[in-house]
C-alpha cells in the first residue's frame, strides 16, 4: 500500500473544516468551494480539476502540475526575438537537474528552436530564461517543453490513512478525511480537558485545605507545636479536620506569610475561581457541542496567526476542454446557397449603408449558383437544420467554417450526414429559450405544430421531422410559445394572419393542416410570427421594400385566401421576404448572385399595406433573402439620400382602393395527413 497526500493550504483546509464542523452532513462537492486544490509551495498552475474531483470524491486521482512561464520579447525594431522565462516549476523538480535535461535535449536535436537556456535565480526568487532561435515560434517550443521535459509533470493522489485506531487502512475522499481528522481533535480535546480538570480538581483540593486550616489557625499551631515529627503533625492535623494527608503536608509546608490577612483573601479568591473553572471542564466534557466549538476557535485562531495565501494557480487544462469553450461568444451571419454550400461571417464585417446603395459582395457562389438563406445567431447557439426529406439535423454555429466575405463557403454534405439526394431546405437557430412549439409552413400552404420536446438529443444522423408530400418542401420553420399569431406569405403576395391556437400539435412525422389557399402556381415564400411592437418589412425581387403596421393585416381564420400585401408587378417584381423590423434594427439584405447590404430600418418608410414602396437596393439580379438584426450599427455609410413619404409618385403610394382583396375562406379543421411517417 502506498499513500500520496500533497500538501494543501492551511487557510483552505481550515475553512473546509470549519464548514463540517458547522455543517456536519456537508457533502464533498461543498467542500470543493472550500479546499478547491493541492496548494504546492513551489507554486506553478494545477492544470484542470477534473483529476481532483475525481481524487477528492473517491480518494485516487492524477492532477498535472505545469511550471509559471511567461514569453517576452526583447530587442528593438527588426531584431526582436523570444524568450520564455520560467519563475516557478514543480513541486519535488530538481531545478539543476530540470537545466541540465533541457541543454542535453537540446544538444542531442531533440528539442528545436532554442538558442541559450540560463539559471539568473537569485534571493528575490527563481528566473530560468529560455531563449528562443529567431525563426521559431516561442508558443510551439514552449508547448514541446511542456510534453518532453519536467516543466509539466503528472503526480499522483491516494488519500490513503490508517482510521479506526490505526486497525484499518483506507481510501478517504474528502469528506472522510476531514470526518477522522475532527474525531481526532474531539478525542485530543476531550483528553486535554480531562487533564486540566484533574490538575484543578487536584489545586482545589489543597486550597481548600489551606483555606480551612487558616480558618482555625489556633487550633492548627497547638497541633504542630504539639507533635513530635511531621507524621505526627500529619496525623494529627489529618485527625482534627477533614483533610486527607495531601492537604495536611500543604499546610505543614505553607509559609508563615500566607496567615496575613491578605493572603487569606487570595486564597479563597482562587478558590472560588478554581471552582468555576471546575464547572466549566465538566461542562465541556458533557457538550460535545461545546468540544467542536474549542476546536472552531482554536482552528480560526492559528489561521489569523499564520497567514498564508495560495501559491499554486488553478488554471484551465486545455487539453481536455471542449471545442466549444475556445470559441468566443459573438454575433455572426450564417448564408447558405441553393446548391447546399454555407458559411458564417460576424456580423461586424457588414457596416450599415444608406438605403438605395449597392451593397458589398458577402458571397462568392459557383455559376448558376445563388444564396438562399441568411439568418444572424450566436456562435454557441445550436442550429436545427431542415432537409428536403423531412428530416431535421442539429449543430453548433461554431461548427459551420467562417470565411472570408467573396467566399462560398463549405458544402453541408461535409457538416452534416445527408443522404443522397437530399438538401437543406430550411434552417432554425435554436436561440436561448427554445421551449414551446415548432411552426413549419410548406411551400404548398400546408402548417404543422410540434412540441420542441421532440427535438431534443438529435443524432449526428437526423430524426424524422415533417412527412412531406410529393412535390412539397419547406420554406419555414419558427418557435413559438402556443399563444402566438401566424402570418404566412406567399409569392403572389397574399398574406394571412391566423391564431396558432388554429393548429392543433402533432407528432414528427405527420404533415400538418392548411395554411393557405394558393392560387394556381403561386407558392409560399415566408412565414412569421407576429409581433405587435413591430412592423412588417416588406421586399420584393427588384429591390422595392416598405414597412407598414401589422394591424393592416387583419386576423382571419387558417385556410383562407388572404389579402394582398402590396403591389406587384413587372417593375417591383414578386414578393420574397416579409419580415418584422423596428426603428432599432439593422437590415440585411442579399441577392442570388451574392451581393449583401445593410441599412437602418428607420430610413426605410412606413407606408400603407397596399402600396408599392420605395427602392430599398439597386440590384442587377433579384433578391433572395433579408434578415433583421436586433444590434444597431450606428457608422453608417449613407451611399444614397434617405427618400421620404413626400418624395414618393402617387404610384408609389397607391392607395388599398386599387388593390382587389379576395373573400376570406374558412375551412373545417381537417388534418391533410396524420399518419406517422417512416423514421429511420
Amino acid at each position: 500500500m502506498a499513500t500520496n497526500i500533497p500538501p494543501h493550504n492551511l487557510a483552505e483546509v481550515i475553512d473546509g473544516a470549519i464548514a463540517m464542523i458547522d455543517n456536519p452532513e456537508i457533502e464533498v462537492d461543498e467542500l470543493m468551494e472550500y479546499i478547491p486544490a493541492p496548494d504546492f509551495p513551489t507554486g506553478g498552475l494545477i492544470m484542470g480539476r477534473s483529476g481532483i474531483k475525481r481524487a477528492y470524491r473517491t480518494g485516487q486521482g492524477n492532477i498535472i502540475l505545469r511550471s509559471r512561464c511567461e514569453i517576452e520579447e526583447y530587442g528593438t525594431g527588426g531584431n526582436t526575438r523570444s524568450r520564455i522565462v520560467v519563475s516557478e516549476i514543480p513541486y519535488q523538480v530538481n531545478k539543476a537537474q530540470l537545466i541540465k535535461t533541457i541543454a542535453d535535449m537540446v544538444n542531442d536535436k531533440r528539442l528545436e528552436g532554442i538558442s541559450d537556456i540560463r539559471d539568473e535565480s537569485d534571493r528575490d526568487g527563481m528566473r530560468i530564461v529560455i531563449e528562443c532561435k529567431k525563426d521559431a515560434n516561442a508558443q510551439v517550443v514552449l508547448n514541446t517543453l511542456y510534453k518532453k521535459t519536467k516543466l509539466q509533470i503528472s503526480d499522483g493522489i491516494i488519500l490513503l490513512a490508517l482510521v479506526e485506531n490505526g486497525t484499518e487502512p483506507k481510501n478517504l475522499n474528502l469528506r472522510e478525511i476531514l470526518y477522522y481528522y475532527l474525531e481526532h481533535q474531539k478525542e485530543v480535546i476531550t483528553r486535554r480537558t480531562r487533564y486540566d480538570l484533574n490538575k484543578t480538581e487536584e489545586r482545589a483540593h489543597i486550597i481548600a485545605g489551606l483555606v480551612l486550616a487558616l480558618a482555625n489557625v489556633d487550633e492548627v499551631i497547638r497541633i504542630i507545636k504539639a507533635s513530635a515529627d511531621k507524621n505526627a503533625a500529619i496525623e494529627g492535623l489529618t485527625s482534627a479536620f477533614e483533610l486527607d494527608e495531601k492537604q495536611a503536608n500543604a499546610i505543614l509546608e505553607m509559609r508563615l506569610q500566607r496567615l496575613t490577612s491578605l493572603e487569606v483573601e487570595k486564597l479563597k479568591d482562587e478558590l472560588a475561581a478554581l471552582q468555576a473553572t471546575i464547572a466549566d471542564l465538566k461542562d465541556i466534557l458533557a457538550n460535545e457541542w461545546r468540544v467542536m466549538q474549542i476546536i472552531r476557535n482554536d482552528l480560526t485562531e492559528i489561521k489569523n496567526k499564520y497567514p498564508s495565501p495560495r501559491k499554486t494557480e488553478i488554471s484551465v487544462d486545455y487539453g481536455n476542454i471542449d471545442d466549444e469553450d475556445l470559441i468566443e461568444r459573438e454575433d455572426v451571419v450564417i448564408s447558405i446557397t441553393h446548391s447546399g454550400y454555407i458559411k458564417r461571417l460576424p456580423v461586424a464585417e457588414y457596416k450599415a449603408q444608406g438605403r438605395g446603395g449597392r451593397g458589398i459582395t458577402a458571397h462568392r457562389p459557383k455559376d448558376e449558383d445563388y444564396v438562399e438563406k441568411m439568418f444572424v445567431c450566436c456562435t454557441h447557439d445550436p442550429i436545427l437544420l431542415f432537409s428536403s426529406k423531412g428530416k431535421v439535423y442539429s449543430i453548433k454555429g461554431y461548427e459551420i467554417p467562417e470565411a472570408n466575405r467573396t467566399a462560398r463557403g463549405r458544402a453541408v454534405v461535409n457538416i452534416v450526414q445527408l443522404d443522397a439526394g437530399e438538401k437543406i431546405e430550411a434552417v432554425l437557430p435554436v436561440l436561448e429559450n427554445g421551449t414551446g412549439y415548432l411552426i413549419m409552413a410548406t411551400e404548398n400552404g400546408l402548417i404543422k405544430k410540434t412540441h420542441t420536446d421532440e427535438f431534443k438529443r438529435i443524432p449526428k444522423n437526423g430524426k424524422i421531422a415533417i412527412k412531406l408530400q410529393e412535390n412539397d418542401r419547406l420554406i419555414g420553420v419558427r418557435f413559438t410559445t402556443g399563444e402566438d399569431e401566424i402570418l404566412i406569405a406567399s409569392r403572389g403576395g397574399k398574406c394571412i394572419r391566423f391564431s396558432e391556437a388554429d393548429v392543433r400539435p402533432t407528432g414528427r412525422g405527420t404533415q400538418g393542416v392548411k395554411a393557405i389557399t394558393l392560387a394556381k402556381e403561386d407558392i409560399v415564400v415566408d412565414m412569421l410570427i407576429i409581433d405587435p411592437t413591430q412592423d412588417l418589412f416588406t421586399l420584393t425581387s427588384k429591390g422595392y421594400g416598405k414597412r407598414s403596421k401589422i394591424e393592416d393585416y387583419r386576423l382571419q381564420t387558417r385556410g383562407g385566401k388572404g389579402i394582398k400585401a402590396g403591389i406587384f408587378n413587372e417593375k417591383t417584381g414578386y414578393l420574397v421576404n416579409l419580415k418584422p423590423v423596428t426603428d432599432e434594427n439593422d437590415i440585411m439584405i442579399i441577392t442570388t448572385g451574392g451581393t449583401i447590404i445593410r441599412m437602418h430600418a428607420d430610413t426605410i418608410s412606413c407606408i400603407g399595406r397596399s402600396t408599392r414602396g420605395v427602392r430599398v437596393m439597386n440590384v442587377k439580379d433579384s433578391l433572395v433573402a433579408t434578415v433583421d438584426i436586433t444590434e444597431r450599427d450606428d457608422e453608417a455609410e449613407t451611399q444614397a439620400p434617405e427618400e421620404t413619404a413626400a418624395d414618393l409618385s402617387p404610384e408609389d403610394l397607391a392607395g388599398e382602393t386599387e388593390v382587389e382583396e379576395t373573400e376570406e375562406i374558412v375551412l373545417d379543421e381537417e388534418t391533410v395527413d396524420e399518419t406517422p411517417a417512416d423514421e429511420e
